[in-house]
């Protein structure tokens, strides 16, 4: 099982590269659910500079069904697999490309840790399966815990926070305590505030804004902002494709703020933005 989470937190923005092996999800929908077009996709992701593959089967977007276990599997595992290992047409990525599977269920973080994936990311924090974090501390591996509320069907009905900052903080706190109890290594948690996932449009720009406060955690921070459509209404763009450069500028704020880590759709654009950005913001420490 390759495992390891050697990333020095501070000299740079590290970039997730998004790969959906979904036929629903909101920005490419079907146009990586064979093997052969994921592969290809995932090594356009390093050759643009991802120094993360996240490899995702289920459809998290606003509405999403649900899909069955078997179904997540199968989509999932054979191709963190012919990623990590090779197949026939094609040889393994680099040791150095670490691989991430988004899920929520502990089986699928499983089966993805044992193919070769490096790190669990969970949008629900480790709530949705109570298996999770106790899995994740057994495969001593990083885990990536976001802040959302409700399911995709609802959470865009769940945006109504007293105090959005402090109630996410809060969240966090929670979790990491969580994490920890079920002997989780602090040092190999990730927090991701989940842009978009139950927050409005003016919520999303708060939470860029205020990045900074999640700091004090003393955790590396995550945004997927991505294409996603708080930007879309800013630049009255309804094609998620053409948000690359208003996704360029929310990645800039993000590391201004404080983020370690962008995931992102459009390399090796993203690339160049992470690179400028760090040479003027970034900092030695967390």
């Amino acid at each position: 099982m390759h495992n390891k989470n050697s990333f020095p937190w501070g000299d740079r923005t590290y970039i997730m590269g998004v790969l959906n092996v979904t036929p629903d999800s909101f920005s490419d929908g079907g146009q990586f659910n064979t093997k052969s077009a994921a592969i290809a996709q995932a090594k356009s992701l390093i050759a643009g500079g991802a120094d993360i593959i996240d490899i995702g089967g289920q459809s998290t977007r606003p509405g999403a069904e649900i899909i069955s276990l078997d179904e997540e599997l199968n989509r999932v595992v054979p191709i963190v697999q012919a990623l990590r290992c090779g197949d026939d047409e094609n040889p393994p990525i680099p040791d150095r490309i670490l691989i991430s599977v988004d899920t929520f269920r502990s089986e699928v973080a499983a089966a993805g840790i044992n193919a070769g994936a490096n790190i669990v990311n969970d949008i629900t924090g480790g709530i949705a399966d109570p298996q999770m974090l106790p899995l994740v501390a057994e495969l001593g591996v990083p885990v990536i815990l976001m802040h959302t509320r409700g399911t995709p069907q609802n959470m865009q009905q769940m945006t109504d926070y007293q105090d959005l900052i402090g109630e996410i903080y809060q969240f966090f706190q929670a979790r990491i305590e969580s994490a920890i109890a079920r002997r989780i290594n602090r040092e190999q948690i990730i927090i991701d505030p989940g842009i978009g996932f139950a927050k409005n449009y003016e919520q999303n720009l708060e939470i860029l804004r205020r990045l900074s406060e999640f700091k004090s955690l003393g955790l590396p921070i995550l945004i997927g902002a991505s294409r996603k459509s708080f930007i879309g209404k800013i630049l009255d763009q309804p094609e998620p494709k053409k948000r690359v450069w208003g996704t360029a500028a929310a990645c800039c704020a993000a590391i201004a703020n404080g983020a370690n880590i962008v995931r992102v759709h459009d390399l090796p654009e993203m690339w160049d933005v992470c690179r400028v950005a760090d040479a003027i913001w970034k900092e030695k420490s967390l």
